[in-house]
């Protein structure tokens, strides 16, 4: 065989194979519409569900929304105190939840639960914000990463900004 001839089969294989590539990128793509509105609904169930859980003082309710990691986070920034907390990995967010809710076991008001968020998705992950308004500390922002773990939506990562009630100063 020529060098010649070797050449038109290495380029006839690799057109062949590049063109397998594009089929099979074109196919995946359609395979995965994703519902936007189903998605941000299951989200906000799932935040609302958490905040439930956590307000009323549940903490088997509550964990069930959460990824059980080492690489998650939770962080509160509370402006008002000027205090600041972080938890790295799920034990540690566990325990600082198990330990508050012994330290404050009586239930407080559920917040008016969230009908609005902004979301970015990312195949199987989300970034949302949103603001909410509590009774005891006033306004917060939140931040969540939530991943999808088999199908249903769960919180990754949390930062709370809490910024207290409005007054004449502010």
């Amino acid at each position: 065989m020529t060098n010649k001839n070797l050449s038109v089969i290495i380029i006839f294989l690799i057109a062949i194979s590049c063109q397998e590539v594009k089929t099979t990128d074109k196919d995946n793509t359609a395979d995965q519409k994703v519902d936007i509105e189903q998605e941000k609904k299951a989200i906000l169930e799932t935040l609302n569900d958490e905040t439930k859980a956590a307000f009323q003082r549940d903490y088997e309710a509550w964990k069930e929304n959460w990824v059980h990691d080492p690489d998650i986070t939770k962080t509160y920034i509370d402006f008002v105190d000027s205090t600041f907390s972080e938890s790295v990995g799920w034990n540690e967010i566990s325990q600082f939840v198990k330990t508050f809710i012994e330290e404050h076991p009586e239930p407080e008001p559920v917040p008016k639960l969230l009908d609005k968020i902004d979301i970015r998705l990312y195949e199987n992950g989300a970034w949302v914000i949103y603001e909410q308004q509590d009774s005891l500390r006033g306004l917060k922002r939140e931040t969540r990463l939530m991943e999808k773990v088999n199908g249903e939506w769960k919180i990754a990562g949390m930062q709370t900004t809490i910024y207290g009630f409005k007054t004449a100063e502010n």
